[in-house]
């Protein structure tokens, strides 16, 4: 059984990363979950710009409260992908489901064994 050290490298060095139809919807779903937010921001930004309009707050305070929501929610992003993304590793590796780095390695691996054979049969 690969450790996860061994299996990182081996997605490193695939070309396509992506591990499984669960991982690229568990991304889609997290994705959705960004949208959300997303808009939940545009609203945010609708109500300062009403309290900036009424005089309530000043419109340098409106902009810097926005910058300060975008930062927050860019942060919360990533924090929330690489969970999910740690949670559905550990769940593959306690189904010992292989990656598509740990297929493509295996099948370097029978192509240079094949070889192997091939040059030894002409001997």
């Amino acid at each position: 059984m690969m450790t996860r050290k061994q299996r990182k490298a081996l997605e490193d060095q695939a070309e396509t990363p992506e591990r499984s139809p669960l991982l690229s919807s568990a991304r889609r779903v997290l994705l959705a979950g960004v949208g959300a937010v997303a808009l939940a921001q545009d609203e945010a930004a609708e109500v300062v710009d009403r309290l900036v309009a009424r005089g309530e707050i000043a419109e340098a305070d409106g902009k810097k409260l926005i910058r300060d929501v975008l930062e927050r929610r860019k942060k919360g992003a990533k924090k929330v992908e690489g969970e999910l993304d740690k949670r559905v590793e550990d769940v593959l590796d306690r189904m010992n489901i292989p990656t598509k780095a740990e297929i493509a390695a295996l099948g370097e691996k029978i192509s240079e064994l094949a070889k192997k054979i091939d040059d030894l049969k002409q001997q």
